[in-house]
């Protein structure tokens, strides 16, 4: 599953860094209370409502407290630490590794004194647009 999710978010980096249907744009940059934020590379405007991608940038010591998502979450790790805690049970993801969440899972999102960066995946693609929704778009 794993190796699924890894080999997805590649596929999914590559269209936009080299694809035909690539996007021209650096995305779009929101951030949130706590100081994370999401640019959001791929969503409905550019391959349709099916996923969202996003790189996600975590501030070192940073804990989004228990809470659910309306669809599968994935992330692949590119900087740093996230302890990405499902339903009570706790995994450090590091650069490289990959982990997801499916509803009505509880997740929480947690980091150390490095934060982290990460590219995050949502199918279907309308959660991104529900998770910025409370988070200030920045210039």
């Amino acid at each position: 599953m794993i190796r699924t999710i890894v080999s997805c978010s590649i596929a999914a980096i590559c269209l936009v860094a080299y694809g035909p249907a690539q996007s021209d744009q650096r995305g779009v940059l929101y951030r949130s209370p706590r100081g994370t934020t999401l640019r959001l590379l791929l969503d409905e405007s550019n391959v349709g409502p099916e996923v969202s991608m996003a790189e996600m940038t975590f501030p070192p010591n940073i804990d989004s407290g228990d809470h659910t998502h309306g669809a599968t979450e994935m992330f692949y790790v590119i900087s740093g630490e996230l302890e990405h805690v499902v339903n009570g049970k706790s995994q450090i993801l590091t650069p490289g590794m990959a982990g997801y969440v499916k509803p009505p899972d509880k997740v929480r999102h947690k980091t150390g004194p490095t934060g982290a960066k990460a590219v995050a995946i949502w199918v279907p693609g309308e959660e991104a647009r529900r998770i910025v929704s409370g988070w200030k778009k920045e210039p």
